[in-house]
């Protein structure tokens, strides 16, 4: 089997379509698609202060390097790389080192922030405490607030985050699985508050599979973290990703379908959700749709919100 470019022998097959790349093909590829994605969506301008959402996983360090070699190219564009801390035992130290040393090694700005700084309790100890929601719903949106709260800090006027087209398509899923269909316009490439009260929030590695994330992240030599978070196995969105694995083993090219039929839709589902008002929540002053947003909800009365 030949690499469809450099006709080199190949070690890779993408089933999805067909085409057999060589190892520095397969490279080369990738951060062409990456690009194109970020061109396509109008992601990022010449002289924008991009935070980077670094957990020290695969996906992050990858978006990370790529985003990286990109900015060399445009010295009036600066990136930070955020980290953030949890505080899970036994597994986020070694991320965190793990981030430490990719921004050392590639010149990047890095800021680590933490659940205890913040909110005042590690993410162990607010699980311990209260049983109302799943951990991962608990870290999802206290993890958000945490990186917008760095973002600004380091003046940063975007936040880009390492989705891949997998995690993509499982939030899809997710929404409809919990009944909540119109969250799902709010899975896009580039999320933006008209208004200005969020930082713009851009997803540069959506249409890449996991699978090849993983794949560049190994050829590049990208130390990154491989056990996975132990609160992993609670989360529903562990069972969709096991199923849309089997559905895409067998029948290639599922996952882009379902991102594509998304976006077909998301302007009809807009539409409705432009009729929701956001206002400032009474205890923090962030943005939300209720009186009270998720993270004050999430959290003990007495412990302060990181708001504005």
């Amino acid at each position: 089997m030949r690499c469809r470019f450099c006709r080199k022998e190949a070690f890779y097959r993408r089933s999805y379509e067909g085409v057999p790349l060589c190892k520095t093909c397969f490279l080369e590829d990738v951060e062409k698609r990456i690009r194109k994605t970020i061109s396509r969506f109008d992601m990022l301008r010449f002289d924008d202060h991009i935070a980077v959402a670094v957990s020290g996983g695969k996906d992050s360090l990858t978006l990370l390097r790529v985003l990286r070699k990109t900015e060399k190219r445009f010295p009036k564009a600066t990136l930070t790389a955020v980290t953030v801390d949890e505080g899970i035992r036994g597994y986020r130290a070694e991320a965190v080192k793990l981030a430490r040393e990719s921004c050392k090694e590639l010149g990047v700005d890095h800021v680590v922030v933490s659940f205890r700084e913040l909110f005042g309790k590690t993410l162990d100890q607010i699980v311990r405490s209260k049983k109302e929601l799943s951990p991962c719903s608990y870290c999802g949106v206290l993890r958000r607030r945490a990186i917008h709260v760095a973002a600004k800090e380091a003046k940063a006027n975007k936040i880009a985050t390492a989705h891949n087209l997998d995690d993509e398509v499982q939030t899809i899923l997710l929404n409809i699985f919990h009944g909540d269909a119109k969250r799902i316009a709010r899975v896009e490439p580039v999320l933006v508050d008209p208004a200005g009260r969020f930082l713009q929030r851009v997803k540069p590695l959506c249409e890449i599979p996991e699978k090849e994330v993983a794949l560049y992240a190994h050829l590049s030599g990208v130390r990154f973290q491989t056990c996975p978070c132990p609160y992993l196995e609670t989360a529903l969105r562990n069972d969709v990703r096991e199923m849309l694995n089997r559905v895409e083993e067998r029948h290639p090219g599922t996952k882009f379908t379902i991102f594509r039929s998304i976006e077909r839709l998301r302007d009809s589902l807009k539409a409705s959700l432009a009729r929701v008002e956001l206002r400032n929540c009474l205890r923090c002053g962030e943005p939300t749709t209720g009186s009270v947003c998720e993270v004050c909800k999430m959290l003990d009365k007495t412990i302060e919100c990181p708001g504005t």
